[in-house]
């Protein structure tokens, strides 16, 4: 009997320090909050607005099954939230309603957010200060990402340094029209030749007529100027010239491009040394008919700001010359033989002078020829 008295003391002093132990488990909240699980959770229908949640720590909470479809939480404060050690990476939050929600104290910088809608969330509040997105692509490039030659280290052989198209310079030659006019008996030509790049260059233009009898006379105006782009379809020319005709030079000064419906157009002016000016007027259109064959008409103009009775020059517009030529192009269209009629007139008082030296006023005549360029 006594020792039956003894096991019943026994045994209850035991379950007296077994329910105290409970209890203090349940009032340890360190203990709780690692035991919590809500994963089946239902929250549709909680109201978490007035909560303040600036003083919990939910580093160790699973959520990855919880529901928040149905959550109010457009007055939670979570400025003072720490949740850097809780994981994101198995919760769904595509279902979350974020249009009311102010995440302007939140650190994002950890969180896994693949798989949220984010087409009502105003996060006009946030501070991304914190954020790292140095994985991200964009951004402004390191000072030494990459070598001013664009070589990298990497040596460029044999060959050299190579040049972009852009720094290259470059020279063309172009002859508008070599041909032989029949009834005057002479060579008419034009050339251009120029050296440089697309921003600026160095142009040599050449034009007149070679008399092929008697005491083979040559007319011709060279000058050599420089060249610049003055817009997209325009271009300007200034420098200096010489005219075999009077024998004197002078300063040139013009404007070449393409006018609307690509009508070819030149206007050049020339100072002399003399104090005479004279103006040049040209325009021209090709005319396709093939692809080979083509038409180009073309007129010009010639006036001078006072009379030159020596040369035959008189004050105003003194010639107009038009000609018409019938091209076919070979070679790459690099070469393009001609025939064609040419037409040239005296004007104005130029007439007159004219008539007085026994010089004809008017002439036409059948042209052949051709034009090439490389």
């Amino acid at each position: 009997m006594k020792i039956h008295k003894v096991g019943l003391r026994f045994a209850g002093v035991s379950s007296l320090v077994l329910l105290a132990s409970s209890f203090a488990n349940a009032a340890d909240p360190s203990t709780v909050k690692k035991d919590i699980t809500m994963s089946g959770m239902d929250h549709s229908k909680m109201d978490m607005s007035d909560m303040d949640h600036s003083k919990m720590d939910m580093s160790g909470m699973d959520m990855s099954d919880m529901d928040h479809s149905g959550m109010d939480m457009s007055g939670m404060d979570h400025s003072k939230m720490d949740m850097s050690g809780m994981d994101h990476s198995k919760m769904d939050m595509s279902g979350m309603d974020h249009g009311s929600m102010d995440m302007s104290g939140m650190d994002h910088s950890k969180m896994d957010m693949s798989g949220m809608d984010h087409g009502k969330m105003d996060m006009s509040g946030m501070d991304h200060g914190k954020m790292d997105m140095s994985g991200m692509q964009g951004g402004k490039a390191p000072a030494d990402a990459r070598s001013p030659d664009y070589s990298n280290g990497v040596p460029y052989g044999r060959y050299g340094q190579p040049m972009m198209m852009g720094d290259m310079p470059l020279w063309g030659v172009s002859v508008e029209q070599l041909g032989y006019q029949f009834d005057d008996d002479q060579i008419n030509y034009e050339v251009d030749a120029w050296y440089g790049k697309d921003e600026r260059r160095l142009a040599v233009r050449s034009e007149g007529s070679v008399q092929t009898k008697d005491d083979k006379k040559i007319d011709s105006l060279t000058s050599l100027a420089y060249w610049k782009p003055l817009s997209i379809f325009w271009n300007g020319e200034a420098g200096v010239a010489y005219d075999t005709k009077n024998d004197k030079a002078a300063l040139m000064a013009g404007i070449v491009g393409t006018a609307p419906y690509f009508v070819e157009t030149d206007a050049r002016a020339y100072l002399y040394t003399d104090g005479q000016v004279r103006l040049d007027l040209g325009t021209a259109y090709e005319w396709r008919l093939t692809q080979r064959w083509v038409v180009r008409p073309e007129v010009g103009l010639t006036a001078f700001s006072k009379d030159d009775t020596d040369n035959g020059i008189a004050k105003g517009f003194n010639d107009f010359d038009a000609e018409v030529r019938l091209m076919y192009e070979t070679l790459n269209r690099q070469l393009a033989p001609y025939v064609g009629v040419s037409y040239e007139t005296a004007l104005g008082s130029a007439r007159g002078q004219r008539r007085q030296e026994n010089e004809s006023v008017d002439s036409s005549s059948l042209t052949a020829g051709v034009k090439f360029w490389f």
